[in-house]
């Protein structure tokens, strides 16, 4: 027996408990047991990057104490704003090449844009830190949202090169949570992270 699970529209998911039988046509057929479907409304109901899997420091920032992580509540773009804990805006203005997303996390760093929080280490996150916040039950934006409020359904930067061509550079697809190769002169998304100490 296999549980296979379906996102469907309006984040809800649909989880099957089947058995697999492969036929010689090389086709396979599934004998559905149970079925259950699943809403991606409540953050917590899943086993992913859910709320109390994550830490919200209440300061413009979430801890992952699994990796150690520190990552920025809000995408770049986005303000944090200390009443109410929330993010401002949909990220829209945070939308950078990758070469401009390098740069608009050294600019940070040194004041000059966004929010740094005292910090001066914020960094794009390699292709499995970013990967490590994706919540694989949520469909667009497959991200915990009550942790990361209003994220872009769309593409996020990593720092990974892409090792087949120094054109591309890895990123994450928020919509379906999916990693891809993409060319660094597209416009695409930024969440900065830093290292825990």
């Amino acid at each position: 027996m296999y549980t296979v699970c379906f996102i469907y529209p309006k984040k809800t998911l649909m989880c099957v408990l089947a058995s697999i039988g492969f036929l010689s046509s090389g086709f396979y057929s599934i004998n559905v047991q149970a079925a259950n479907i699943l809403s991606c409304d409540n953050e917590n109901d899943f086993i992913t990057a859910t709320t109390t899997h994550l830490t919200d420091n209440t300061d413009g920032t979430i801890t992952d104490p699994e990796t150690g992580l520190i990552w920025k509540k809000c995408s770049e773009g986005q303000t944090w704003s200390s009443a109410g804990n929330s993010c401002t805006g949909v990220g829209d203005t945070g939308s950078y090449n990758w070469l401009q997303a390098s740069w608009h996390a050294q600019a940070v760093n040194a004041g000059m844009e966004g929010q740094n929080f005292s910090q001066t280490d914020w960094r794009l996150p390699n292709i499995k830190e970013l990967a490590s916040i994706v919540e694989l039950r949520c469909f667009s934006p497959a991200i915990n949202n009550t942790v990361f409020p209003n994220a872009q359904s769309s593409f996020y930067w990593t720092s990974s090169s892409y090792a087949p061509s120094s054109y591309n550079v890895w990123n994450v697809n928020l919509k379906f949570g999916n990693g891809s190769a993409n060319v660094k002169d597209l416009s695409r998304h930024v969440r900065l992270v830093r290292s825990g100490q």
